[in-house]
């Protein structure tokens, strides 16, 4: 287990709601919404150790988001701090980052994508477990048969993100 880094914090309001963004020395390690004293808890028990809000240290990384919600912005040019991803997840999520802006891939693809073909479910959880949202967009990833699937249990921040990007969605 790698040691504890220190890491900054910032709750950043977005067109999707509030996320808890974190980096460490690394780079990012957390873009989450929900309950930011809860995203705090599990970010601290991560990383083995408490953040510190800094908001100066996300500048960069509130810029780069709030580019993309104004839609000048297509990729993010920022390092990733995948420490809190492991295994196949962790693989899945690499290779997420691959997935073109206002392009979907299904569960399946992404699977193989990561090198094994027969392993979706196991992918779709990956997305769901994704502590590093937006940025490692896991709202491009959709069902076979064209269905969205989840997004923490809001499927309709999935929604916005895809029509953001212009991908046309079943009503």
């Amino acid at each position: 287990m790698p040691a504890p880094a220190e890491a900054s914090f910032v709750v950043h309001d977005t067109p999707i709601g509030a996320l808890l963004l974190a980096v460490t020395e690394v780079g990012v390690v957390g873009v989450e919404g929900g309950d930011p004293l809860r995203v705090l808890v599990r970010l601290e028990d991560d990383l083995g150790t408490e953040p510190v809000e800094r908001p100066a240290a996300l500048d960069v990384v509130r810029r780069q988001l709030d580019e993309y919600f104004d839609g000048r912005r297509r990729t993010f040019d920022l390092p990733i701090d995948a420490r809190r991803s492991h295994g196949f997840y962790r693989e899945v999520l690499d290779e997420v980052v691959h997935i073109p802006w206002g392009e979907v891939v299904s569960y399946g693809e992404l699977a193989a994508m990561s090198g094994r073909p027969r392993a979706a479910r196991a992918a779709g959880t990956a997305m769901a477990s994704n502590p590093i949202t937006v940025i490692r967009p896991c709202h491009r990833v959709i069902h076979a048969d064209g269905r969205l699937g989840g997004y923490g249990g809001r499927p309709e921040v999935k929604r916005y993100l895809l029509s953001l990007e212009g991908v046309e969605l079943p009503a």
